[in-house]
């Protein structure tokens, strides 16, 4: 397996593998990572499709990219994915699946040309004192010392980052910018989050850096992500003989680790609670799906909050029992034991029955939640919110049997462990009428009538997700599993607690970009992954960062001591009619 970029192999189609047409594939695990796995497999590896088994623990395909209809709760979402236009692998996946609404188009077709007649832009990223915007005029309000603290993390090696937090890296003048509050809420970091995640994601991201605080470089689908992008996934590979096997949980896989190989040998599983397994040689490719972000999920319901006690759940377990057998395959602990309180847990979906709520949602969004448009363009965060409550209302109808008079509107607190401003309780205590009237009072809907609203003219359910904040816990190098373990002849790891170069976690492409790093390499494919898009190594991108980190300041604006300021000036002097002055002002540096 190799990276690449450019036209010349995105555009390719690679030959037939050698001895592919004796090998067959297992997945564990029908979210995305695991569907993206056999679409590479048929596309790219020429796999047979009835010689391709998915084992899924739950009764449906999707994984954490979820949006469903339940008869007894009503609508339900446990989150959404912001996605953007450099997320090379995703974008290369969906050009291949077809479009359930138009059968000309590609999914990738209908989602570019939806973006482009309706982009992305929040015109209220933050608000404050019951529906008021902060006036910041997207100020990221970093100190020399905050900025400062983000180039000395970005500098430093992966390697010197084992097990450090956000919080040891960085002061209190970082914690408090606009910049943390901005980068925080939109990506859902913690204080306690593991720095080495942070700086990935400050190098990944860094040229999204002067949009923190209008979202528009997001990219958002036109319903949920299940009705979007999981189900033309699936009818494909239906279409195509994949075969899907539902209630399934891998207990096990078996692997010989004797001598310089790594093989799995056997799949030890349940479905429908009998026991059974498949013995594999080197020709069974095996991709599993370890943990899971949203594995163990409870639900409450308008007058119930949802449970906060669960089982650690198959994802896990599975897991727990391959790293039993070789340290190469990571540390699962790290990521599912010892979760701090003081973390996300609980979302809420938000169904209103009514318009009663749309005058406040218009002033801090400026749109027609009934017009067809993306209303929030991602997060909107309540920074005077014990909870850090926030909330994101997507294009509606999110869900396309959603009724006219509907609008759903997704919910989620960064802190579990405070009482609410208006619910005086924790988030993980409130039912979901609780949820909405916490959510009502933020947005400036009278007190008087909160109660009303919430009890008579919404549904709203919550969402316990013990593991949410998973990704992000603390680690060191190595707790990760490598996507093929050196060694493996037909094992691999994908998803994003499996370990691949500079990609962040959390994210769609991450997803993906680990089952195409799998496939190319258990069956040879010889074209190139897309690397990772190269932002940090844009000077173009890190002169306009600057800018924007430095509060937007020329440089003839910023305070320096005498000697430095004479360095400056003899430096100006000799870049001055050069590339390199016309590269400063286009950053808006000169």
């Amino acid at each position: 397996m190799y990276r690449s970029n450019g036209n010349y192999e995105a555009f390719a189609r690679p030959m037939k593998p050698a001895g592919v047409d004796e090998k067959s594939a297992y997945i564990v695990g029908s979210g995305l990572a695991g569907l993206a796995a056999v679409t590479f497999l048929i596309r790219d590896g020429q796999m047979k499709p009835d010689k391709i088994h998915i084992l899924e623990e739950l009764g449906l395909p999707g994984g954490s990219m979820d949006g469903i209809w339940n008869e007894q709760k009503g609508y339900i979402i446990r989150g959404g994915r912001e996605m953007e236009p450099h997320f090379e692998t995703l974008w290369d996946l969906f050009r291949s699946i077809p479009s359930l609404e138009n059968p000309d188009a590609s999914v990738l077709d209908e989602f570019y040309w939806l973006n482009k007649k309706d982009p992305s832009f929040s015109h209220g990223r933050v608000i404050q004192e019951q529906g008021k915007e902060l006036p910041t005029e997207g100020d990221l309000t970093l100190t020399p010392k905050a900025v400062q603290e983000l180039l000395d993390l970005v500098m430093t090696p992966e390697k010197d980052l084992d097990g450090k937090k956000i919080n040891e890296v960085f002061s209190e003048d970082f914690l408090n910018s606009n910049f943390w509050l901005y980068w925080s809420t939109m990506f859902a970091f913690e204080p306690w989050a593991s720095a080495m995640e942070m700086r990935r994601y400050l190098m990944r991201f860094c040229h999204h850096i002067d949009s923190l605080s209008n979202l528009s470089s997001l990219r958002f689908t036109k319903y949920n992500q299940y009705e979007s992008l999981i189900q033309p996934m699936v009818k494909f590979l239906e279409d195509k003989g994949v075969q899907f096997t539902y209630n399934t949980h891998v207990e096990n896989i078996q692997v010989d680790t004797s001598g310089d190989g790594k093989v799995a040998t056997e799949i030890e599983m349940t479905t429908d609670g009998k026991d059974s397994s498949i013995k594999l040689t080197e020709n069974d490719l095996v991709f599993v799906t370890n943990g899971s972000i949203t594995e163990s999920t409870t639900y409450g319901d308008k007058t119930h909050p949802a449970p906060v006690e669960h089982e650690l759940g198959s994802s896990w377990s599975l897991w727990e029992n391959l790293a039993k057998q070789d340290p190469a395959f990571g540390n699962p602990d790290v990521f599912c034991k010892n979760i701090p309180e003081a973390n996300w847990v609980i979302s809420g979906t938000i169904t209103l029955t009514d318009d009663q709520v749309v005058p406040y949602i218009e002033k801090i969004s400026k749109k027609d939640p009934h017009s067809g448009s993306i209303v929030t363009s991602g997060p909107v965060t309540i920074k005077d919110s014990n909870w850090l409550y926030g909330y994101s209302i997507s294009r509606q109808k999110h869900f396309k049997r959603q009724k006219d008079n509907e609008l759903v509107v997704w919910v989620y607190g960064l802190f579990s462990d405070k009482p609410g401003n208006f619910v005086h309780k924790k988030i993980t205590e409130c039912s979901g009428d609780e949820l909405c009237e916490e959510w009502l009072y933020h947005i400036g809907v009278p007190t008087d009538k909160i109660e009303d609203i919430a009890k008579n003219h919404a549904n709203t359910i919550p969402a316990h997700m013990p593991y949410i904040t998973s990704y992000f816990m603390p680690r060191k190098v190595g707790d990760r599993p490598l996507v093929v373990p050196k060694g493996s002849k037909n094992l691999a790891f994908i998803g994003n607690f499996a370990e691949t170069e500079r990609d962040t976690v959390f994210t769609t492409e991450y997803s993906v970009r680990t089952a195409m790093e799998a496939v190319y390499t258990l069956l040879d494919v010889d074209r190139g992954v897309p690397e990772v898009f190269g932002s940090a190594y844009d000077v173009r991108v890190l002169l306009r960062a600057i800018y924007y980190l430095d509060g937007k300041k020329k440089l003839e604006d910023i305070k320096l001591p005498f000697k430095e300021r004479m360095v400056e000036k003899k430096v100006m002097e000799k870049i001055h009619g050069t590339y390199i002055e016309e590269l400063m002002k286009d950053a808006h540096l000169l």
